[in-house]
Protein backbone atom coordinates (compact mmCIF):
# COMPACT_ATOMS: atom_id res chain seq x y z
CA UNK A 1 0.00 0.00 0.00
CA UNK A 2 2.83 2.38 0.83
CA UNK A 3 4.54 1.65 -2.46
CA UNK A 4 1.33 2.29 -4.33
CA UNK A 5 0.91 5.67 -2.60
CA UNK A 6 4.48 6.62 -3.48
CA UNK A 7 4.04 5.68 -7.12
CA UNK A 8 0.96 7.93 -7.38
CA UNK A 9 3.23 10.96 -7.04
CA UNK A 10 4.81 10.12 -10.41
CA UNK A 11 1.64 9.42 -12.41
CA UNK A 12 1.06 11.53 -15.54
CA UNK A 13 -0.47 14.90 -14.75
CA UNK A 14 0.97 15.02 -11.24
CA UNK A 15 4.15 16.72 -10.18
CA UNK A 16 6.74 14.42 -8.63
CA UNK A 17 7.88 15.04 -5.09
CA UNK A 18 10.80 17.41 -4.70
CA UNK A 19 14.10 16.03 -3.36
CA UNK A 20 13.41 17.60 0.05
CA UNK A 21 9.94 16.06 0.25
CA UNK A 22 11.27 12.68 -0.83
CA UNK A 23 13.99 12.86 1.81
CA UNK A 24 11.54 13.82 4.56
CA UNK A 25 9.00 11.20 3.57
CA UNK A 26 11.67 8.53 3.21
CA UNK A 27 13.17 9.27 6.64
CA UNK A 28 9.70 9.22 8.22
CA UNK A 29 8.84 5.87 6.63
CA UNK A 30 12.14 4.37 7.77
CA UNK A 31 11.49 5.47 11.36
CA UNK A 32 7.92 4.21 11.13
CA UNK A 33 9.17 0.83 9.91
CA UNK A 34 11.81 0.59 12.66
CA UNK A 35 9.34 1.40 15.46
CA UNK A 36 6.81 -1.03 13.98
CA UNK A 37 9.42 -3.79 13.79
CA UNK A 38 10.47 -3.23 17.40
CA UNK A 39 6.85 -3.24 18.55
CA UNK A 40 6.14 -6.44 16.64
CA UNK A 41 9.23 -8.10 18.08
CA UNK A 42 8.07 -7.15 21.59
CA UNK A 43 4.94 -9.23 21.17
CA UNK A 44 1.21 -8.49 20.78
CA UNK A 45 0.22 -8.70 24.45
CA UNK A 46 1.03 -5.11 25.40
CA UNK A 47 2.35 -2.05 23.53
CA UNK A 48 5.47 -0.29 24.78
CA UNK A 49 6.91 1.68 21.89
CA UNK A 50 3.91 3.24 20.14
CA UNK A 51 4.71 6.60 21.71
CA UNK A 52 7.91 6.74 19.65
CA UNK A 53 5.75 7.17 16.54
CA UNK A 54 5.31 10.81 17.62
CA UNK A 55 8.80 11.37 16.24
CA UNK A 56 7.72 10.37 12.72
CA UNK A 57 6.16 13.75 11.71
CA UNK A 58 9.09 15.64 13.26
CA UNK A 59 11.53 13.66 11.13
CA UNK A 60 9.47 14.47 8.04
CA UNK A 61 9.34 18.16 9.01
CA UNK A 62 13.11 18.48 8.77
CA UNK A 63 12.96 18.40 4.96
CA UNK A 64 9.35 18.16 3.76
CA UNK A 65 6.47 20.60 3.40
CA UNK A 66 3.57 20.60 5.82
CA UNK A 67 1.32 18.49 3.55
CA UNK A 68 3.84 15.65 3.58
CA UNK A 69 4.26 16.06 7.35
CA UNK A 70 0.51 15.73 7.86
CA UNK A 71 0.46 12.62 5.68
CA UNK A 72 3.31 11.05 7.63
CA UNK A 73 1.64 11.96 10.93
CA UNK A 74 -1.68 10.52 9.80
CA UNK A 75 0.00 7.29 8.76
CA UNK A 76 1.81 7.10 12.12
CA UNK A 77 -1.50 7.65 13.93
CA UNK A 78 -3.19 4.85 11.98
CA UNK A 79 -0.31 2.45 12.61
CA UNK A 80 -0.32 3.40 16.31
CA UNK A 81 -4.08 2.78 16.54
CA UNK A 82 -3.63 -0.65 14.98
CA UNK A 83 -0.95 -1.60 17.52
CA UNK A 84 -2.97 -0.26 20.44
CA UNK A 85 -6.10 -2.11 19.31
CA UNK A 86 -4.29 -5.37 18.75
CA UNK A 87 -2.28 -5.15 21.96
CA UNK A 88 -5.02 -4.26 24.37
CA UNK A 89 -8.12 -5.50 22.63
CA UNK A 90 -9.51 -2.02 23.12
CA UNK A 91 -8.02 1.43 23.30
CA UNK A 92 -7.34 2.14 26.97
CA UNK A 93 -6.15 5.30 28.67
CA UNK A 94 -2.46 4.67 27.92
CA UNK A 95 -3.16 3.92 24.28
CA UNK A 96 -5.37 6.97 23.99
CA UNK A 97 -2.65 9.19 25.45
CA UNK A 98 -0.14 7.76 22.98
CA UNK A 99 -2.43 8.40 20.03
CA UNK A 100 -3.22 11.92 21.22
CA UNK A 101 0.53 12.52 21.55
CA UNK A 102 1.11 11.40 17.95
CA UNK A 103 -1.65 13.70 16.69
CA UNK A 104 -0.36 16.62 18.74
CA UNK A 105 3.17 16.00 17.46
CA UNK A 106 1.81 15.96 13.92
CA UNK A 107 0.21 19.38 14.36
CA UNK A 108 3.32 20.89 15.92
CA UNK A 109 5.58 19.39 13.25
CA UNK A 110 3.32 20.66 10.45
CA UNK A 111 3.39 24.16 11.94
CA UNK A 112 7.18 23.98 12.19
CA UNK A 113 7.43 22.80 8.59
CA UNK A 114 5.26 25.75 7.49
CA UNK A 115 7.51 28.25 9.28
CA UNK A 116 10.66 26.60 7.88
CA UNK A 117 9.21 26.64 4.37
CA UNK A 118 8.36 30.34 4.60
CA UNK A 119 11.82 31.18 5.90
CA UNK A 120 13.39 29.12 3.13
CA UNK A 121 11.34 30.98 0.52
CA UNK A 122 12.37 34.32 2.03
CA UNK A 123 16.04 33.33 1.99
CA UNK A 124 15.74 32.17 -1.63
CA UNK A 125 14.16 35.49 -2.58
CA UNK A 126 16.91 37.44 -0.78
CA UNK A 127 19.58 35.41 -2.58
CA UNK A 128 17.86 36.05 -5.90
CA UNK A 129 17.75 39.79 -5.19
CA UNK A 130 21.40 39.70 -4.12
CA UNK A 131 22.32 38.05 -7.42
CA UNK A 132 20.34 40.68 -9.33
CA UNK A 133 22.09 43.43 -7.35
CA UNK A 134 25.48 41.92 -8.10
CA UNK A 135 24.67 41.70 -11.82
CA UNK A 136 23.54 45.33 -11.78
CA UNK A 137 26.83 46.37 -10.15
CA UNK A 138 29.10 44.16 -12.26
CA UNK A 139 27.86 44.30 -15.81
CA UNK A 140 29.35 41.80 -18.27
CA UNK A 141 32.44 43.16 -20.01
CA UNK A 142 34.09 42.19 -23.28
CA UNK A 143 34.78 40.22 -25.28
CA UNK A 144 36.18 43.19 -27.25
CA UNK A 145 36.59 46.76 -26.03
CA UNK A 146 38.39 48.97 -28.51
CA UNK A 147 41.72 47.37 -29.43
CA UNK A 148 41.62 45.09 -26.39
CA UNK A 149 40.20 41.65 -25.90
CA UNK A 150 38.73 41.74 -22.39
CA UNK A 151 37.32 39.15 -19.98
CA UNK A 152 36.15 39.61 -16.41
CA UNK A 153 35.45 37.06 -13.71
CA UNK A 154 34.09 37.28 -10.18
CA UNK A 155 34.88 34.43 -7.78
CA UNK A 156 32.82 34.58 -4.61
CA UNK A 157 34.11 33.20 -1.34
CA UNK A 158 30.48 32.65 -0.26
CA UNK A 159 28.85 29.64 -1.85
CA UNK A 160 25.37 30.93 -1.06
CA UNK A 161 25.61 34.17 -3.01
CA UNK A 162 27.82 35.89 -5.55
CA UNK A 163 27.88 39.24 -3.82
CA UNK A 164 30.64 41.39 -2.39
CA UNK A 165 32.61 44.60 -2.69
CA UNK A 166 34.99 43.76 -5.54
CA UNK A 167 34.34 45.72 -8.72
CA UNK A 168 35.51 46.15 -12.31
CA UNK A 169 34.46 47.91 -15.49
CA UNK A 170 35.85 48.38 -19.01
CA UNK A 171 34.73 51.30 -21.20
CA UNK A 172 35.62 52.48 -24.68
CA UNK A 173 35.84 56.25 -24.23
CA UNK A 174 36.98 59.15 -26.46
CA UNK A 175 40.28 58.98 -24.55
CA UNK A 176 40.87 55.31 -25.21
CA UNK A 177 39.87 52.10 -23.47
CA UNK A 178 39.63 52.65 -19.73
CA UNK A 179 39.42 49.90 -17.14
CA UNK A 180 38.98 50.06 -13.39
CA UNK A 181 39.33 47.30 -10.83
CA UNK A 182 38.73 47.90 -7.15
CA UNK A 183 38.09 46.35 -3.76
CA UNK A 184 35.84 47.88 -1.13
CA UNK A 185 36.82 47.39 2.49
CA UNK A 186 34.25 45.15 4.14
CA UNK A 187 31.63 42.71 2.89
CA UNK A 188 27.91 42.36 2.37
CA UNK A 189 25.34 44.90 1.28
CA UNK A 190 27.29 47.92 2.57
CA UNK A 191 30.24 46.90 0.40
CA UNK A 192 27.96 46.40 -2.60
CA UNK A 193 26.41 49.82 -2.04
CA UNK A 194 29.82 51.51 -2.01
CA UNK A 195 30.95 49.50 -5.04
CA UNK A 196 27.88 50.66 -6.92
CA UNK A 197 28.68 54.29 -5.98
CA UNK A 198 32.24 53.97 -7.27
CA UNK A 199 31.16 52.28 -10.49
CA UNK A 200 28.35 54.77 -11.07
CA UNK A 201 30.75 57.67 -10.70
CA UNK A 202 33.37 56.00 -12.86
CA UNK A 203 30.94 55.24 -15.67
CA UNK A 204 30.22 58.97 -15.85
CA UNK A 205 33.60 60.62 -15.34
CA UNK A 206 35.54 58.13 -17.52
CA UNK A 207 33.88 59.77 -20.54
CA UNK A 208 34.36 63.32 -19.26
CA UNK A 209 37.91 63.54 -17.91
CA UNK A 210 40.93 63.56 -20.20
CA UNK A 211 43.37 62.72 -17.38
CA UNK A 212 43.27 59.66 -15.14
CA UNK A 213 44.39 61.81 -12.22
CA UNK A 214 41.18 63.82 -12.51
CA UNK A 215 39.15 60.63 -12.52
CA UNK A 216 40.89 59.55 -9.32
CA UNK A 217 40.03 62.88 -7.70
CA UNK A 218 36.36 62.52 -8.68
CA UNK A 219 36.18 58.96 -7.38
CA UNK A 220 37.95 59.93 -4.16
CA UNK A 221 35.36 62.62 -3.47
CA UNK A 222 32.52 60.17 -4.21
CA UNK A 223 33.96 57.66 -1.74
CA UNK A 224 34.67 60.28 0.93
CA UNK A 225 31.05 61.49 0.79
CA UNK A 226 29.68 57.97 1.19
CA UNK A 227 31.78 56.24 3.87
CA UNK A 228 33.08 56.61 7.40
CA UNK A 229 36.56 57.50 8.50
CA UNK A 230 37.82 53.91 8.36
CA UNK A 231 36.25 52.89 5.05
CA UNK A 232 38.08 53.01 1.76
CA UNK A 233 38.37 51.51 -1.71
CA UNK A 234 41.58 50.30 -3.28
CA UNK A 235 41.60 50.72 -7.05
CA UNK A 236 43.76 50.54 -10.15
CA UNK A 237 42.82 52.47 -13.29
CA UNK A 238 44.19 51.49 -16.69
CA UNK A 239 44.03 53.38 -19.97
CA UNK A 240 45.05 52.06 -23.38
CA UNK A 241 45.35 54.69 -26.07
CA UNK A 242 47.08 53.97 -29.37
CA UNK A 243 49.13 51.15 -27.90
CA UNK A 244 50.25 53.17 -24.88
CA UNK A 245 49.27 51.81 -21.49
CA UNK A 246 48.84 54.20 -18.56
CA UNK A 247 48.22 52.90 -15.03
CA UNK A 248 47.41 54.77 -11.83
CA UNK A 249 47.26 52.82 -8.60
CA UNK A 250 45.45 53.71 -5.38
CA UNK A 251 46.67 51.16 -2.85
CA UNK A 252 45.76 48.24 -5.08
CA UNK A 253 47.78 45.12 -6.03
CA UNK A 254 49.98 45.86 -9.04
CA UNK A 255 48.74 44.49 -12.39
CA UNK A 256 50.81 41.77 -14.03
CA UNK A 257 52.06 42.25 -17.61
CA UNK A 258 52.49 38.98 -19.52
CA UNK A 259 54.96 39.43 -22.38
CA UNK A 260 56.84 36.75 -24.34
CA UNK A 261 56.79 34.24 -21.50
CA UNK A 262 57.66 36.75 -18.80
CA UNK A 263 55.46 38.07 -15.99
CA UNK A 264 56.23 41.69 -15.05
CA UNK A 265 54.54 43.36 -12.04
CA UNK A 266 53.68 46.93 -13.01
CA UNK A 267 54.37 48.58 -9.69
CA UNK A 268 53.52 52.31 -9.45
CA UNK A 269 56.37 54.86 -9.41
CA UNK A 270 55.29 55.89 -5.91
CA UNK A 271 52.75 54.38 -3.48
CA UNK A 272 49.39 56.11 -3.04
CA UNK A 273 46.63 55.53 -0.46
CA UNK A 274 43.21 54.11 -1.40
CA UNK A 275 40.24 56.13 -2.55
CA UNK A 276 38.78 57.99 0.41
CA UNK A 277 42.18 59.11 1.66
CA UNK A 278 42.90 61.75 -1.02
CA UNK A 279 45.46 59.78 -3.03
CA UNK A 280 48.04 61.66 -5.10
CA UNK A 281 48.86 59.20 -7.86
CA UNK A 282 51.79 59.05 -10.24
CA UNK A 283 51.08 57.25 -13.51
CA UNK A 284 53.14 54.42 -14.89
CA UNK A 285 53.36 54.36 -18.68
CA UNK A 286 54.24 51.33 -20.81
CA UNK A 287 54.33 50.79 -24.55
CA UNK A 288 52.30 47.73 -25.45
CA UNK A 289 53.39 45.08 -27.95
CA UNK A 290 50.97 42.90 -29.93
CA UNK A 291 50.13 39.82 -27.88
CA UNK A 292 50.74 41.50 -24.52
CA UNK A 293 48.32 40.51 -21.79
CA UNK A 294 47.54 42.32 -18.57
CA UNK A 295 46.03 40.71 -15.47
CA UNK A 296 44.14 42.95 -13.03
CA UNK A 297 43.04 41.36 -9.77
CA UNK A 298 41.91 42.12 -6.23
CA UNK A 299 43.80 41.12 -3.10
CA UNK A 300 41.72 37.96 -2.62
CA UNK A 301 44.01 36.36 -5.20
CA UNK A 302 47.15 37.40 -3.34
CA UNK A 303 45.71 36.13 -0.04
CA UNK A 304 44.57 32.71 -1.33
CA UNK A 305 46.59 30.04 0.44
CA UNK A 306 46.60 26.48 1.65
CA UNK A 307 48.41 25.34 4.77
CA UNK A 308 50.06 28.77 5.00
CA UNK A 309 51.42 28.68 1.43
CA UNK A 310 50.13 31.42 -0.87
CA UNK A 311 49.00 30.73 -4.42
CA UNK A 312 52.02 31.36 -6.71
CA UNK A 313 50.28 33.82 -9.01
CA UNK A 314 53.39 35.28 -10.66
CA UNK A 315 55.03 31.88 -11.13
CA UNK A 316 52.02 30.30 -12.80
CA UNK A 317 50.50 33.32 -14.53
CA UNK A 318 52.07 32.79 -17.95
CA UNK A 319 51.31 29.07 -18.09
CA UNK A 320 47.69 29.63 -17.08
CA UNK A 321 46.95 32.94 -18.79
CA UNK A 322 49.33 33.18 -21.74
CA UNK A 323 47.42 30.97 -24.18
CA UNK A 324 43.95 30.68 -25.69
CA UNK A 325 41.44 33.49 -25.40
CA UNK A 326 41.37 35.79 -22.41
CA UNK A 327 38.22 34.02 -21.22
CA UNK A 328 40.00 30.67 -21.43
CA UNK A 329 42.88 32.10 -19.44
CA UNK A 330 40.66 33.24 -16.58
CA UNK A 331 38.91 29.86 -16.55
CA UNK A 332 42.29 28.17 -16.19
CA UNK A 333 43.32 30.52 -13.40
CA UNK A 334 40.09 30.01 -11.47
CA UNK A 335 40.34 26.23 -11.76
CA UNK A 336 43.95 26.23 -10.56
CA UNK A 337 43.13 28.63 -7.73
CA UNK A 338 40.13 26.69 -6.42
CA UNK A 339 42.17 23.50 -6.59
CA UNK A 340 45.01 25.16 -4.66
CA UNK A 341 42.79 26.23 -1.74
CA UNK A 342 40.76 22.99 -1.78
CA UNK A 343 37.66 24.95 -2.69
CA UNK A 344 37.77 27.23 0.38
CA UNK A 345 38.42 30.89 -0.40
CA UNK A 346 38.62 33.45 2.40
CA UNK A 347 37.84 36.51 0.28
CA UNK A 348 36.07 37.38 -2.96
CA UNK A 349 38.23 37.79 -6.04
CA UNK A 350 37.70 39.96 -9.11
CA UNK A 351 39.79 39.21 -12.19
CA UNK A 352 40.16 41.10 -15.47
CA UNK A 353 42.42 39.88 -18.27
CA UNK A 354 43.26 42.12 -21.24
CA UNK A 355 45.05 41.35 -24.49
CA UNK A 356 46.44 43.92 -26.89
CA UNK A 357 46.26 42.52 -30.40
CA UNK A 358 47.95 45.47 -32.07
CA UNK A 359 46.59 48.16 -34.39
CA UNK A 360 45.52 45.57 -36.99
CA UNK A 361 43.40 43.56 -34.58
CA UNK A 362 45.65 40.51 -34.70
CA UNK A 363 44.64 36.89 -34.88
CA UNK A 364 43.15 34.92 -32.02
CA UNK A 365 45.20 32.01 -30.77
CA UNK A 366 43.41 28.69 -30.37
CA UNK A 367 43.36 27.25 -26.87
CA UNK A 368 45.44 24.12 -26.29
CA UNK A 369 43.43 21.17 -25.02
CA UNK A 370 45.62 20.92 -21.92
CA UNK A 371 45.35 24.51 -20.85
CA UNK A 372 41.82 25.11 -19.52
CA UNK A 373 41.35 23.34 -16.22
CA UNK A 374 45.00 22.43 -15.85
CA UNK A 375 44.80 22.89 -12.10
CA UNK A 376 47.11 20.15 -11.14
CA UNK A 377 49.88 21.00 -13.59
Amino acid sequence: MLFRGTMHTFLPGRRPLSPGNRAGLGAALVLLAVVSAVELADGPQEVHYVGLLAAVPFVAAVFAVWQVVLGAGLLATVVGAVFVGVGGGQIGMVGLVNLMGIMLATGVAAAGATIRQRQSEQISELLRLAAVAQQAVLRPIGPQVGALAVAGRYISATAAADIGGDLYEALNTPYGVRIIIGDVRGKGLDAVRLASIVLGSYRHVAYERADLKLIVEDLDRAVARSVGDEDFVTAALVEERGGTLTIVNCGHPAPLLLRRGQVIPLEPPAPAPPLGFMPEVKPRVERLEPGDRLLLFTDGLGEARREGEFFPTADRAWRLLGHGTVGDGLASLETALVDWVYGRLEDDIALVLLEYAGPDGGTAVSVPSWEVGAAGS
